[in-house]
Order: structure tokens, then C-alpha cells, then sequence
């Protein structure tokens, strides 16, 4: 088979490393890629945007792919797996309709309420002056959320009406997230922990991953504002065998019948991001594909071939499959440049990838790299995944940070307790 991946993060990263694994698989082309991809072997890039959908399909039918696996949630959003289908190839990723799941936060908490699926309360405002002023009646905390896509980063936690309001601001006066601040949710505040559970779904099957937790805020102890993710780990112990099945019964399987009586079958990865508190969970957010970072430790512990379950996924087969995990535990930690989430300086010489890889059960997934006059250097807000795996989650996070701490560039930043709940509930 001739494969697909379309995106240049390091969750596409872990697809074209897992997806090589495959004795299905003969070659993989990654568009844009990265140059962490273009070293896997089976593996080539094209120049061709992932926001360039009417360019991704001619180049998947000149290439004449049998899949092709869409990574980011932008071109989801935009209907890419749509004019895909409808030329006749075989996309792993839901629809345009369907990923309103994840393009529209109003979409999806409408779904949730109309389904009886259990989620914090909200308003929806589109008007400056209506927001602020609904914020000036509450006290207390409080959730700000942009409606459209912030690559991760339209989410804020506030801990009064003043915070709340400047985060109002920031989206729907100051515009830093464009026209997906057009409208804005405020939500009910959760106490709890937060996990993740990502699933594979034909659209009737519904066949959970293993439970990962990630690590949203940019500085330890989740303080700071929100980023695409500074680490995770696989498996999460606040995820319960008791949970895990509630959670199937009460979230993952209901939306999956929900979009389907809605008219937008789902075929994907379906990611939940849920607060769990005294055994119960309510779903925060939906996104559309697989997490990034959390597609490092789970990749890294699936045993399974990918590919096969891509493919059940496409053809409406899932109930006959099952996944199989390495018993070891994984975490990921994300490296990134000075300044992520905000501004940040790109082209800083990196050094020690190579080292970082020689420790036993160690992978250095790249995202925000490329290649300069003596070697790799930075291009992006998060740069590096370094994932490692072990028998038990403390052994795990001693061996990541024993890898991460081989790399070395001006200005890197990564968070020092990656895992650390985990390990207090061991």
C-alpha cells in the first residue's frame, strides 16, 4: 500500500513512524512533512500544503495512494476528507459535517445539550457588549472559549470576572484568533482532573484507545496560559476500568449515534477532552482527530497494526477488531521555543537529538523543525516530542527526562513534571 499523511506536526510524525511498521505498507508520503518524517524509512515528502486541499487531491490521485490519513483538524474542517471521497479514495478522517465537532464549539455543546450528553453549562454570545456585560453579573471561575479553531490555544480558565474579561477581550476585540473569535462560549468551571480519551470510529463501532492524560498549560504545577499540549502520558490511572466503561456509555458512544442522526456519520479518530471528578466524567471539548501529543505515548504502546484499523474504520468493519497494548507506560514531553504560546524566535541551532535517541526506549518525534548549515534547528512553537517507554509510569518519566535533557537549544522550555499525577496515584 502506498499511504498518505497529510500535516507536518509530530503527531503526523508518530503516524509515518507507526504507519511504516506495517508490513501493509510498502511507501508513505507525507505533504508538507517534516524532516523527522523524511528520515522514516518507507518514507518521502511533497511540497503540498495541508491547507491546499484541491492540491492534497491531485497529488493523491497523480501518486494513485490506496489511504490517506489526514492528521491536523483544519483541512477536516474545511471538507477535505468530503473531496476526497467523492473522486473515489479512501480517507481516514470525518467528514466537513461531522468535524464541526471540533470547528464550531458552539456546534458541538448544542449537540451535547440536545442529546442529554453530560457537559458544563454555557451561554453563547456574538456581541461584545452582551458577553461582558453577562460577565459582570457571575463571580467566581470561569470559562472563556473561542468558537472556531485556535490550535488549541482559544481556551481560558479564569479565575474571576476580571480575567474573564480580559480574555474577552482578547478574542473578540483584539481579534488574536481571527474570525474563530467571532462568537464565544462561557462556560460553567469544573473542578476535577482532566484526561483524554481518543477512540476509532466507522460511524456505528465505537473502539476505544487507551487512556492518556495531557498537559495543556505551558508551565508546571498547569500554570500559564493554554498551549497545543506540553506532554502526556499513556496509560492514566484516574481513568478507572469503572470510568473508562461510563465513559464509552455516557459520551463516546452517544455522539457517535448523535452525528449519525444528525445526518454527519463519523470515521475517525474522536478525541474527548473530559474532567473527571469522584468517578464521573463530563466532556469538556471534542476534537476530530488524533491529539498531539497524546498520539506519541499511544502510538508508542500500540502493539496493533495501525493501518488495518484505518482501513476497517473506511469499509464499516470495526466491530470485528481489537487493539493490543504493550503492558509498559509511556510518556511524551514536548520541547519548545521561548515565548510558546506567544511569539517566539525560529532558527536556534539544536543539538543532542541524536543522544536523546540512544537512550533505551526512547523516540525524539519532531514538529517544529528543519535543517540548517550544522544541522537541525527550530522552526515552530513546539519543536520536539521526546517519548519514551518503560515498566512502570516512575521508571517511564525518569527515562524521558534522561532523554530530554540530552537536547539543548537557546531558549528551549519544556515542563519538568510531566506524569507527576500519574505517579501520585500509583
Amino acid at each position: 500500500m502506498k499511504i498518505l499523511v497529510v500535516g507536518s506536526g509530530g503527531r503526523e510524525h508518530t503516524f509515518a513512524w507507526k504507519i511504516g511498521q506495517s508490513a501493509l505498507v510498502t511507501e508513505i508520503i507525507a505533504t508538507p512533512g517534516n524532516v523527522g518524517i523524511a528520515a522514516e524509512p518507507k518514507c518521502r515528502l511533497a511540497p503540498v500544503s495541508s491547507d491546499n486541499p484541491t492540491g492534497l487531491l491531485k497529488l493523491a490521485s497523480s501518486e494513485g495512494v490506496d489511504l490517506i490519513v489526514v492528521g491536523p483538524e483544519a483541512p477536516l474542517v474545511a471538507g477535505l476528507s468530503d473531496l476526497c471521497r467523492s473522486a473515489g479514495l479512501k480517507v481516514f478522517g470525518p467528514s466537513g459535517n461531522a468535524a464541526l465537532l471540533e470547528g464550531s464549539k458552539v456546534f458541538a455543546k448544542n449537540l451535547l445539550q440536545k442529546y442529554g450528553v453530560p457537559s458544563p453549562g454555557y451561554e453563547v454570545f456574538d456581541d461584545f457588549s452582551q458577553a461582558s456585560r453577562y460577565l459582570k453579573r457571575i463571580s467566581g471561575p470561569i470559562v472563556v472559549k473561542a468558537d472556531g479553531l485556535a490550535a488549541g490555544k482559544g481556551v481560558f480558565v479564569c479565575r474571576d470576572k476580571t480575567e474573564a474579561l480580559s480574555a474577552l477581550t482578547t478574542i473578540m476585540q483584539e481579534k488574536v484568533f481571527g474570525d474563530a473569535g467571532n462568537r464565544v462560549i462561557i462556560e460553567e468551571c469544573l473542578e476535577g482532573e482532566e484526561a483524554s480519551f481518543i477512540a476509532i470510529t466507522d460511524g456505528k463501532t465505537v473502539l476505544p484507545l487507551a487512556s492518556s492524560q495531557d498537559h495543556k498549560p505551558i508551565f508546571d504545577g498547569d500554570m500559564g496560559p493554554n498551549t497545543g499540549g506540553m506532554g502526556a502520558y499513556s496509560p492514566a490511572p484516574v481513568v478507572t476500568p469503572q470510568l473508562h466503561e461510563r465513559i464509552m456509555k455516557e459520551i463516546m458512544v452517544p455522539v457517535v449515534q448523535a452525528l449519525e442522526k444528525e445526518n454527519a456519520p463519523y470515521v475517525g479518530f474522536l478525541y474527548a477532552g473530559l474532567m473527571i471528578k469522584d468517578g464521573k466524567a463530563q466532556a469538556l471539548e471534542f476534537n476530530v482527530r488524533m491529539g498531539d501529543p497524546e498520539a506519541q505515548p499511544l502510538l508508542f504502546r500500540m502493539k496493533s497494526d495501525l493501518v488495518p484499523l484505518m482501513i476497517a474504520a473506511i469499509e464499516g468493519s470495526l466491530i470485528d477488531k481489537e487493539i493490543e497494548w504493550f503492558p509498559e507506560d509511556s510518556v511524551c514531553v514536548v520541547m519548545a521555543s521561548h515565548g510558546y504560546p506567544g511569539s517566539y524566535e525560529k532558527g536556534k541551532r539544536i543539538t543532542g537529538i541524536d543522544e536523546a535517541n540512544a537512550v533505551e526506549g526512547v523516540k525524539v518525534f519532531h514538529a517544529g523543525t528543519g535543517r540548517g548549515p550544522d544541522g537541525y534547528i527550530t522552526t515552530g512553537g513546539r519543536v520536539l516530542g521526546v517519548t519514551a517507554k518503560a515498566s512502570g509510569i516512575g521508571p517511564a518519566i525518569e527515562r524521558v527526562y534522561q532523554a530530554t535533557e540530552r537536547i539543548r537549544w537557546e531558549g528551549v522550555h519544556y515542563r519538568k513534571d510531566i506524569g507527576n499525577k500519574a505517579l501520585n496515584r500509583c
